[in-house]
């Protein structure tokens, strides 16, 4: 039975490096690479809209606006019509008044700023995802869902390897490129605290959209390095070098990362670029002790899923 409303929450995820596989099937491409999903996140609330409005209502954080994968998500699942939509098929559980879309209400609300590598377009599509999935009892899988958002993101260049990070959750290492089927994952069996600070933008689509040889095959190291010593200080260690030999680091970042460094003394795991954003990342308090004021929050124990409205 149709519930017409439903929310879902998704960990923010940030990607500590990656390399990047494309492919002519969305669903096959993506990335491989490691990260850490965080308590902070975002929460997606789909419903039927007010019959008396001529719109639906898309709004983020409260104001008017949309998410392109969010949108292609619901074009896949048959609520609208996108032309960007990447996916391979339709779930079609929209009756005649939804079909075009206008009749389904979206509304992102996050945690966490957009833009600054925290997968907040990612965890955008899912949670729509999941929530239409409820709302109008489209009868998806978890993997049909969880498909259906990482082909609205990787059409849209926005991201390769947050939503199967975000679905699963905890400390994720993403072994083999693309969505449920043709991708694999493990992880770090750990927890810890996370502490980040945001120094502004950087454009993914332009990262992505540009010659990623280098990058790869510094992520591919990192990885490689990772797989042999699955352990937080490993992640961190690798995190850095990749963003070295990428040549994405930025001086904000570099600079907080010294200045972890210098007061961590060898005794925690110090800090790391946020791929892709101005953004820096610390497990425990290495942000704190070095005087910055970061936001505070963990990794997230479980992945995606249905919240209370």
């Amino acid at each position: 039975m149709s519930r017409q409303r439903a929310a879902a929450f998704v960990p923010g995820h940030v990607t500590a490096f990656f390399s990047a596989h494309p492919d002519e099937r969305p669903a096959a491409a993506g990335s491989r690479g490691a990260g850490v999903t965080l308590t902070d996140g975002v929460t997606v609330r789909v419903s039927a809209a007010d019959a008396t409005a001529s719109t639906a209502a898309r709004t983020i954080d409260g104001d008017p606006g949309t998410i392109g994968a969010a949108e292609d998500v619901l074009s896949a699942l048959g609520f609208s019509r996108s032309e960007n939509s990447g996916s391979e098929g339709f779930a079609d559980c929209s009756s005649e008044e939804l079909a075009d879309g206008s009749g389904v209400a979206l509304a992102v609300e996050s945690d966490l700023p957009i833009g600054a590598g925290f997968g907040v377009s990612g965890a955008a599509a899912l949670g729509t995802a999941i929530a239409a999935n409820e709302a109008f009892d489209c009868g998806c899988s978890e993997n049909e869902l969880i498909r259906i958002a990482h082909e609205a993101e990787v059409s849209r260049g926005t991201g390769l390897g947050d939503v199967v990070a975000q679905a699963r959750g905890g400390i994720p290492i993403r072994l083999e490129p693309g969505a449920p089927g043709t991708g694999e994952l493990d992880g770090i069996p750990s927890r810890t605290r996370v502490e980040y600070t945001t120094f502004g933008e950087l454009s993914t689509e332009a990262v992505l959209g540009g010659d990623t040889t280098a990058l790869s095959a510094a992520g591919e190291r990192a990885l490689d390095r990772l797989r042999s010593d699955p352990r937080l200080p490993t992640l961190m260690a690798a995190a850095r070098a990749f963003a070295v030999e990428a040549d994405l680091l930025v001086p904000e970042v570099a600079e907080a990362i010294e200045a972890v460094e210098v007061v961590a003394d060898g005794d925690v795991d110090g800090a790391a670029m946020a791929m892709l954003g101005r953004t820096v990342f610390a497990l425990g308090t290495g942000l704190s002790d070095a005087g910055y004021d970061p936001t505070v929050c963990h990794t997230h124990p479980s992945g995606a899923r249905l919240v209370e409205q």
